[in-house]
């Protein structure tokens, strides 16, 4: 929410009359217009995790491969975020918003167009760069349509739509996938988008925000685009090219760090840089911010990588998988709202420390997974996964941004954004990198007391060749059995590791200060929170 105190502080500065809230059906369809849009967004980050099977059959790659429809996103959404603010005051809120949903409509088109995976991921980047926009000032317009004193109202009805669409979003891109095709994942967007831009239009189009002429970090920005780019290119590319066996991957490592390294020195020293690193010298930011964005990479990697060992090992449809997903948002769209209201009373860190606690034990419930767990059990630990996704963000959120004054919180919020977004795309890379290595070692391990024509393994190729297989397809479907038992295993390594990693994050949490107890915390936090 970058630009949440751009119209405000532009309004002080050209002296325009205060926006007057609105009323009546414009009220309500004004809410339901920017709650479109952001629900459009949201379920966009979820709704491809089950297809990414189908997609990656359809345009011939492997699975690991097509995991890039998620990190390209994910990574072009993360630098544009920290820009909202700077365009905001360049165009007008309305005005951004309204071409942002509208870009974000037509590159969904394009992505349903696509017919490789190159051409796709081209695509998703172009839909995460427009999409940057599209939710913080999602918040700003519509905090401008209510009273101050309904606030939290707002932001409660805003919240409820980043909520539903988790559930939503696996259970619609499974049935899709299986009984339509994949490129209707994007083409749902079309319609959506092309309602909310013109609800928007129509009923915001008289209360731009003021605009002004600012510089531009145009090197700074560069260089951001630099090494996040280069970084994500030799995480995704990595497992492929056999890492550092490869120059293109030495290449890509040499570029991030060589950019990184010029990027900070140069945001420490210009006048008007595009983040502001000098955030990171308060202790609740820097804590808050990197446990937020360590727990959320690790989350989101987990994420991905369940309904990929679902659909892979595990025989289910892309409509299973949705089905074994969407239980996650139930238990946070009942508690989130009482987070809002007592994240400025309780202490934060106590709610945090519990959401990393739970997230802890449902990732260790997950990395007892045999091949022969059922829907059941399956489903248990994704249904608890909620309680921690509602006392994750808001508390988070509400430490890390702390202390700051209202004037720096939009830029806060940006950065703390960026990051979090960034450590998603990473999450998913590395999570999938280790999957694939963790299962050759299992596969290794399991076959090498396996010799042909003795034992066991002689047993069961005659069983097999009994039942009508050839001697070829029997050994295929040992091979088979075998990948199965070790990527499960290797999956559950991925998840014990997690579960640790969530544990040892609850010592950031305590390196931060509690937050002054107050009663509006809730709102400010949900704003900051996506």
């Amino acid at each position: 929410m970058t630009s949440t105190a751009s119209a405000p502080n532009g309004a002080a500065r050209t002296g325009p009359p205060p926006v007057v809230p609105l009323k009546g059906a414009q009220l309500a369809l004004g809410t339901l217009a920017l709650s479109l849009a952001t629900f459009m967004n949201v379920l966009d980050s979820s709704i491809a995790n089950v297809a990414i099977p189908a997609i990656s059959g359809d345009v011939g790659v492997s699975p690991s491969q097509g995991t890039w429809v998620i990190t390209s996103f994910g990574v072009a959404n993360a630098i544009s975020v920290p820009l909202t603010g700077w365009l905001t005051q360049r165009f007008g809120a309305v005005r951004l918003f309204t071409m942002s949903v509208l870009l974000f409509v037509l590159t969904s088109w394009l992505c349903g167009f696509a017919s490789s995976l190159e051409m796709l991921v081209l695509f998703r980047v172009l839909q995460g760069a427009v999409a940057g926009p599209m939710i913080p000032l999602s918040q700003t317009l519509l905090l401008s349509s209510y009273p101050p004193s309904k606030a939290g109202t707002a932001l409660a009805l805003w919240g409820v739509t980043t909520l539903v669409a988790p559930v939503v979003g696996p259970l619609l891109g499974g049935w899709i996938t299986d009984n339509i095709s994949w490129p209707w994942i994007f083409y749902i967007n079309v319609p959506v988008g092309l309602l909310s831009a013109l609800m928007t239009w129509s009923i915001y189009r008289h209360r731009e925000t003021p605009t002004r002429k600012l510089p531009i970090d145009t090197v700074g920005l560069s260089l951001l685009v630099l090494w996040v780019g280069a970084l994500q290119l030799m995480l995704d590319k990595g497992k492929e090219l056999d890492w550092f066996a490869s120059g293109e991957i030495i290449a890509f490592t040499v570029i991030a760090v060589v950019a990184f390294a010029v990027f900070v020195v140069w945001e420490l020293t210009d006048a008007h840089p595009v983040v502001d690193l000098r955030l990171f010298k308060r202790r609740n930011f820097a804590a808050g911010s990197m446990a937020l964005s360590i727990a959320y990479g690790v989350f989101f990697g987990n994420v991905v990588l369940l309904p990929l060992w679902l659909q892979q090992w595990m025989g289910y449809t892309s409509t299973a998988a949705g089905l074994a997903l969407a239980p996650v948002g139930l238990l946070a769209i009942v508690l989130t709202p009482l987070v809002g209201r007592k994240v400025g009373v309780w202490d934060p860190r106590k709610m945090a420390t519990g959401a990393f606690i739970v997230f802890a034990l449902v990732l260790w419930m997950r990395s007892q997974f045999t091949v022969e767990t059922d829907f059941r059990h399956i489903l248990v630990p994704t249904l608890i996964q909620g309680a921690a996704m509602a006392f994750f963000f808001i508390p988070l959120t509400t430490i890390t941004l702390s202390g700051l004054t209202p004037d720096r919180i939009p830029a806060a919020a940006g950065l703390s954004n960026f990051v979090r977004i960034t450590a998603g795309a990473m999450g998913t890379s590395i999570a999938t990198t280790l999957w694939e290595s963790r299962a050759a070692m299992h596969h290794a391990h399991l076959t090498e007391l396996l010799v042909q024509g003795q034992g066991a393994f002689a047993t069961t190729v005659q069983q097999l060749q009994a039942a009508g297989m050839s001697a070829e397809q029997a050994y295929a479907q040992i091979n088979r059995l075998i990948d199965q038992q070790a990527f499960t295993r290797a999956a559950d390594d991925i998840f014990l590791a997690s579960s640790f990693l969530f544990l040892s994050l609850i010592v950031l949490i305590w390196f931060t200060q509690r937050p002054k107890a107050h009663g509006g915390g809730g709102a400010d936090a949900a704003a900051g929170a996506h």
